[in-house]
C-alpha cells in the first residue's frame, strides 16, 4: 500500500515547476464539468418542477366535480343487511352533462352492485372529459419536488459525463506523450558503468 500524504486542497492550480500544461487542462476541465454539473441539475430541476407544479395548479382550477347518473346496474353485489358493497369499486357506465349542457357518457368507478340512476361523483375538463380528481397543493408540491429531483439529476448527468470522457480522453493523451517521451529520453539516461 502506497503512503499518501495530506490531502492539499486545490492542488492542481498551484504553481509547480513539473506540473505540465495538460495538468493545468485537466484542472479547467474538472471544474467546468463541475460547474455546468451542478448548474444544469439545478437549473433543470427548479424549471421541471417549476411547470409540474403550475400544471397540478391549473387542473385543481379548470377541473371540476359534476353528478353523473349510472345508465346500467354495476358489477358485484350489495350486502343486503349492512347495505356495503362486498369489494371494492367497480367500473360502470354513466352520463353527465358538461358545463355547456351536451350530454357525455364515460366509465367510471362506483360501488359494487350500485343500480341504475345512483348518482356519482366525477372529474370533468372543461371540454366534459372525464379526467382523475385533481392532485391537492400539498400533494402537487411533493409531485412537483419528486420529477423536478428527477429530471435535475438527469439533466446533471450530461456535463458529468461528458467531463468524465474528456478528462479520460486527457488522460489517455497524457499517457502517450510520457510513453513518447520516455522513449525519446530514455535511452541517454542509461549509461552503462564499468567495473
Amino acid at each position: 500500500m502506497a503512503f499518501r500524504g495530506p490531502k492539499v486542497w486545490l492542488w492542481r492550480w498551484r504553481r509547480n515547476p513539473l506540473k505540465r500544461r495538460a495538468d493545468a487542462m485537466e484542472a479547467w476541465v474538472l471544474l467546468a464539468a463541475w460547474a455546468l454539473t451542478v448548474l444544469a441539475g439545478v437549473l433543470a430541476g427548479l424549471a421541471t418542477a417549476g411547470t409540474v407544479e403550475e400544471g397540478m395548479a391549473r387542473e385543481r382550477v379548470e377541473w371540476r366535480p359534476v353528478v353523473a347518473l349510472l345508465t346500467e346496474r354495476a358489477p358485484g353485489t350489495t350486502d343486503a343487511r349492512s347495505g356495503t358493497s362486498s369489494g371494492a369499486s367497480v367500473w360502470a357506465k354513466v352520463r353527465w352533462s358538461a358545463q355547456d349542457g351536451s350530454a357525455h357518457t364515460g366509465q367510471a368507478r362506483v360501488r359494487p352492485g350500485s343500480g341504475v340512476g345512483t348518482p356519482v361523483t366525477v372529474w370533468t375538463d372543461p371540454q366534459g372529459r372525464l379526467v382523475t380528481q385533481p392532485a391537492t397543493a400539498s400533494e402537487a408540491r411533493t409531485r412537483a419536488t419528486l420529477v423536478g429531483g428527477l429530471a435535475g439529476v438527469c439533466a446533471a448527468c450530461v456535463p458529468f459525463v461528458a467531463g468524465r470522457a474528456l478528462r479520460s480522453r486527457l488522460e489517455s493523451r497524457r499517457i502517450d506523450q510520457w510513453g513518447y517521451e520516455w522513449a525519446r529520453f530514455g535511452p541517454l539516461w542509461g549509461g552503462r558503468t564499468t567495473g
